[in-house]
């Protein structure tokens, strides 16, 4: 936990980080990935198959695997190897075999089509570590139950430091892993206002998607009904938010039962104001986030402009070592 003193003064509310970015592999991933690993081995898997999207799925994954001597094959979107490099050089390093994804929209979701394929090959051998709170079930439930770690250690050094809960939480939601992780541990608790920030061209979180998109019909994403759209063409609408780890149609069915109760609040960030909360927090703390983290980062500097003296807790997923060739072509490109 980080509490940024000089965001805070800067924005006019308290901020408070879960710091997943200091995690081994450096993101939230791992969490998940580890878990899962140890349960294939118990379950006897000869091998793992994995899907990915920025990476850090696929490096959690890979360092999991070369822990416990598990071959492990990482599905990822010919897009998405060639923004995010060098998270494809460190899955290759530990050891993983990574498999371009040349066909459909060649991001996270032909990746998680490839991944599942492979496992329905050879069901008995193969474990599908699935990276994120979608697809079928057990899959929404054990991602949620091994990020669930995320929200149980932020409540009480906040709720200790401040004196009371937070007045919000926020976090990005792509298919929303690090979010459910995080929002698990506050939702009973009515007076903590809790916010997911997607990517500004992101498919509605809702179960009843359809009536607020007419253009398209109900489909089901990995098994997950009534949580992405599908057009009448049968395509997915195509969506390229800036950060490949949101780059999914979709979100995790728990998401969408949270945006049709109303306890979950989810708002969009465009790129211009992740990128400006990305450059705030590395000139005024010394942090580099992941462009997937400054989605919820801009959503905190809005709320603390809405709410001055507030105090607002957000989870800040992963670094930003990945994101480096995005930052040299749009923040750095603006310096000298």
């Amino acid at each position: 936990m980080t509490y940024a003193g000089r965001l805070s003064a800067e924005w006019g509310a308290h901020i408070w980080l879960k710091r997943e970015d200091l995690a081994h592999t450096g993101a939230h991933k791992i969490n998940n990935a580890l878990g899962q690993a140890l349960l294939a081995q118990r379950l006897g898997a000869r091998r793992i198959v994995a899907e990915t999207g920025a990476g850090q799925h696929g490096v959690a994954s890979a360092a999991a695997c070369a822990r416990l001597g598990l071959p492990c094959t990482v599905y990822m979107g010919a897009i998405d190897m060639e923004r995010q490099a060098p998270n494809v050089g460190r899955m290759r390093l530990l050891g993983a075999q990574v498999v371009p994804v040349t066909g459909g929209d060649r991001t996270l979701r032909a990746a998680i089509d490839e991944a599942l394929r492979d496992w329905v090959s050879d069901p008995l051998g193969t474990y599908y570590l699935l990276g994120s709170a979608v697809g079928p079930h057990p899959y929404p439930y054990l991602v949620r139950e091994l990020q669930a770690v995320i929200g149980r250690e932020a409540r009480s050094p906040v709720q200790e430091a401040a004196g009371r809960l937070p007045d919000a939480v926020i976090a990005c939601v792509g298919g929303g892993s690090n979010a459910i992780g995080m929002f698990h541990a506050f939702v009973p608790d009515r007076g903590v206002e809790i916010i997911g920030s997607k990517p500004a061209d992101a498919a509605p979180c809702s179960e009843e998607m359809p009536r607020r998109s007419p253009s398209g019909v109900p489909a089901c994403c990995t098994a997950a009904t009534r949580c992405c759209c599908r057009t009448p063409t049968a395509r997915s609408r195509r969506r390229t938010p800036c950060p490949a780890g949101l780059d999914y149609p979709g979100v995790g069915p728990e998401h969408a039962l949270l945006a049709h109760s109303g306890r979950v609040r989810y708002e969009t960030a465009g790129d211009e104001e992740s990128l400006a909360a990305v450059r705030a927090l590395c000139e005024l703390e010394g942090i580099l986030p992941a462009l997937e983290s400054a989605h919820a980062l801009a959503g905190a500097r809005r709320w603390a402009h809405a709410h001055a003296g507030g105090t607002v807790l957000v989870c800040l997923s992963g670094r930003g070592d990945k994101d480096m060739p995005t930052f040299q072509q749009t923040l750095l490109a603006e310096r000298p």
